[in-house]
């Protein structure tokens, strides 16, 4: 059953349209992958689905009931949990305070997430608990940021660039943390350009380009379609 379904999703910043009729669905425990280069909608569609940015036309259906300009605090309380690009983490407030802020009940029957279980995923907030956001290297923010999106008991993540400016061994420490949430089942729309990181987690991708989606397959699928792969994905 569909969890997510997004439908002619469109988006406008004045007068330049940058979204251009973009489906997808997302099914629980799937994780789903918005690819592609810079500048070509990944994020803008991420904001559209939390209700960050608001749609010219569409339709967003999250569990049955329509969503579309619906605020993102009420998304927030209703599931939809969102890890920012630029990670906005509140870098006056201790690693446990930038958890704590975000903290909302667990719906009926899902596992809530809690301190000790955000610090058993990421041993190093444990470490690092009475530390400022803001004294946190990149990639233990990046880190925080998810953390603090599970506190709120998401059913499902948007995580939009994850890998973004971070060394690699710590892309691959967090892609592996990914990989761990997934297993637990959780529901992931990743926005991503990092094609290797998107192969290694999705089970389908969507390829963007100039804010429209020109392929739809599962990730075996793009793997080896060297041609949507030069056309779209490579610098």
């Amino acid at each position: 059953m569909e969890l997510l379904k997004v439908e002619s999703l469109s988006v406008s910043y004045g007068i330049s349209r940058v979204l251009h009729d973009v489906s997808l669905t997302v099914k629980r425990g799937e994780l789903v992958s918005l690819v592609g280069r810079n500048g070509v909608g990944k994020s803008t569609t991420m904001r559209g689905i939390m209700g960050l940015t608001l749609p010219r036309s569409g339709s967003i259906i999250w569990k049955g009931q329509e969503i579309l300009r619906r605020a993102p605090h009420r998304n927030a309380r209703d599931g939809l949990g969102y890890v920012p690009e630029d990670r906005r983490v509140f870098s006056r407030l201790t690693v446990w305070e930038n958890l704590d802020v975000a903290r909302l009940p667990a719906p009926e029957g899902m596992s809530p997430w809690n301190e000790e279980r955000v610090f058993d995923l990421f041993p190093d907030l444990k470490v690092f608990r009475d530390r400022q956001g803001g004294l946190l290297s990149g990639g233990q923010q990046q880190m925080l940021t998810i953390a603090r999106t599970l506190m709120g008991n998401p059913e499902l993540l948007l995580l939009d660039e994850p890998s973004e400016g971070i060394a690699p061994i710590v892309v691959a420490a967090i892609e592996k943390k990914i990989y761990e949430l997934k297993a637990l089942g959780l529901s992931i729309v990743l926005a991503e350009q990092n094609l290797d990181f998107v192969l290694a987690l999705s089970d389908r991708c969507y390829v963007l380009e100039k804010g429209c989606i020109v392929y739809t397959g599962s990730s075996d699928d793009l793997r080896h379609n060297t041609e949507i792969q030069g056309r779209y994905l490579h610098i």
